[in-house]
């Protein structure tokens, strides 16, 4: 399952930003531990600081996962459910 996060600095992270590159790599270790794997992070304008993708294999580790981070003091994150094109045609098909 492909998840998108899109997480803003709190002031924290925001004084520490130097740290951000340390911090990544840490994150990419909480995600192996919960069993998720963070496939991409970019960071953004606009609404978010940055938007992450990470494929876990199911709501529990995601959630897992955003908590851990989030734990830290250095992010807030929104989740999102993301579905390939081929699934979400797939769900189209199968409408009643």
């Amino acid at each position: 399952m492909m998840f998108i996060l899109s997480l803003n600095y709190t002031d924290q992270g925001v004084r520490n930003i130097k740290d951000a590159p340390k911090r990544g790599q840490q994150a990419r270790e909480l995600a192996r531990k919960v069993g998720a794997n963070i496939k991409q992070v970019y960071m953004t304008t606009g609404e978010s600081d940055l938007v992450v993708l990470v494929e876990a294999p199911d709501g529990d580790s995601i959630a897992k996962f955003a908590m851990a981070i989030g734990m830290q003091g250095n992010v807030r994150t929104r989740t999102a459910r993301a579905w390939p094109m081929e699934e979400f045609q797939k769900l189209i098909a199968e409408l009643p």
